[in-house]
């Protein structure tokens, strides 16, 4: 497949600490590059040596702003090791020097958005978009033949890691990995019917729409687009309680499962809630300081959550995880919650701090780093490293989303920001109270702080938010 772009990145800020963080971050990202076989991938990092569905083709597409060859490997390794019956595998291995698909979770699916945006950043090749499209279909067929064991309309998370919830108690007595295609039996709660599953066909119908309005197949286009909404509102009509204002997953027997999860947040990252449903979450949850508006904000269960525990090895029962931290980005922004990313933004770069050690979790009540996540001290963890780059870019520089351009100017300090890509320069300087955006050199827009520009790729500004509350939307000025 042709690869018409490179990319590099430079940034400079005159805040000491994230000019650390971000140069640090670089570094150690680079120490997750490997070779699986002759290919180069960016693997998770911090004592995880594979590239796992529900991290890294995230990973791979904010990494490809700096190096595009892993970014694309990480979405291409998953499609080309699809099983025939469609399933994708939960993670890849590279063992005794071959590369190694594995079978026995799912492991999220942080893929469909990843993957086509890296679409648009390789150059658009055809041959990629086909593969994609194939990929996805092939899944969601794969999800309604095999994980609707009762018929009842609503996938169903089978084992703790098919949505990558190490040791979270709400899943009882489930196994922890499942490789058949039949449920496991005698369980207390699995199958369960889960927000997570249904939202992993979501993304893929929806996808699968944007893939074809590309492919200007209108018929196709409004198949895929009716394909999404039914399961929109199946989620809406079986798992969101109007009365709570969040989604909850049933149990096998259909009960509901009322643990307050941050899963609701990973849904908004799919794109699977309507607006009104991500609102009222955001709202009376995400921003409340009892549940998940901690002083580290974004903890795995609500911590008034009878089942939340501040467990400071691997789990998912209540730290805040840093891979939240990276998916949370994609998930506001989806709902136009963007300025929002500043504030976590901040509250991840004092967490981790001058001592630059990229860990998995944090304290939701002191925001202390937890460094014993495995078997040791941890560090390089990717989701922590690729967070940092990513609140910068979207803060204080630039970021590409198939065919345009989005420019943070959060102020308050000096900076400048240059995303390389191709024959292609994106610079933004900021001088703490304003913003200047250049493309090749050419000045294309000024701004006040406090703001999103969002330009086309020929700098034609298309539109403006805040991201912050003083940020002046009217103060963009075009200067084509």
């Amino acid at each position: 497949m042709s690869v018409k772009n490179q990319t590099s990145v430079s940034f400079q800020t005159s805040d000491d600490l994230l000019q650390k963080l971000v140069d640090t971050a670089e570094e150690k990202s680079r120490e997750n590059l490997k070779r699986f076989e002759d290919r180069l991938v960016l693997i998770e990092g911090g004592g995880y040596e594979k590239i796992w569905l529900e991290t890294q083709p995230m990973g791979g597409e904010m990494y490809a702003k700096r190096n595009l060859e892993a970014g694309i490997n990480n979405q291409l390794l998953f499609m080309e090791n699809q099983r025939e019956d469609g399933r994708i595998p939960g993670s890849v291995a590279c063992e005794n020097g071959r590369i190694t698909p594995q079978f026995n979770k799912f492991q999220g699916f942080c893929f469909p958005s990843a993957a086509l945006n890296v679409y648009y950043l390789m150059g658009k090749d055809p041959g990629y978009l086909d593969l994609l499209y194939t990929t996805l279909e092939r899944f969601d067929s794969y999800l309604w033949r095999v994980r609707d064991s009762d018929g009842d309309g609503c996938l169903e998370t089978w084992c703790k890691y098919d949505t990558g919830e190490d040791h979270a108690l709400r899943y009882g007595d489930a196994p922890n990995d499942w490789s058949e295609e039949v449920p496991p039996e005698g369980c207390s709660v699995v199958p369960m019917a889960s927000m997570d599953i249904m939202s992993f066909s979501y993304a893929s119908r929806e996808t699968l729409a944007k893939i074809s309005r590309i492919q200007k197949d209108i018929r196709r286009e409004a198949f895929w687009k009716e394909k999404a909404a039914c399961v929109q509102d199946k989620i809406r009509s079986y798992l969101w309680d109007d009365t709570a204002g969040a989604c909850f997953d049933r149990d096998k027997n259909h009960r509901v499962l009322r643990t307050m999860t941050h899963n609701n947040l990973r849904a908004m990252y799919w794109n699977s809630f309507t607006q009104p449903m991500a609102d009222r979450f955001v709202k009376e949850h995400l921003l409340n300081p009892e549940e998940f508006w901690t002083h580290m904000p974004l903890p795995s269960v609500a911590v008034n959550d009878p089942l939340f525990r501040n467990v400071t090895t691997n789990d998912w029962s209540g730290q805040a995880e840093a891979l939240t931290y990276q998916r949370a980005i994609r998930a506001l922004e989806n709902y136009g919650y963007d300025s929002l990313i500043p504030e976590l933004g901040e509250k991840l770069f004092r967490a981790i701090g001058r001592d630059c050690v990229f860990v998995q979790q944090y304290d939701p009540f002191t925001a202390e780093p937890s460094l014993v996540c495995l078997d040791g001290e941890q560090d390089c963890y990717g989701p922590a490293l690729l967070s940092v780059l990513e609140y910068a870019a979207r803060m204080y520089g630039v970021h590409i989303e198939h065919d345009a351009v989005f420019w943070g100017t959060v102020g308050g300090h000096e900076s400048v920001y240059e995303q390389i890509w191709g024959d292609r320069s994106f610079k933004l300087v900021q001088n703490g109270n304003g913003a200047e955006g250049f493309m090749n050199g050419r000045k294309v827009f000024e701004a006040g702080p406090g703001v999103k520009v969002i330009t086309g790729l020929d700098g034609n500004v298309l539109g403006v938010k805040k991201l912050s509350k003083n940020g002046d939307v009217k103060s963009i000025r075009q200067r084509l």
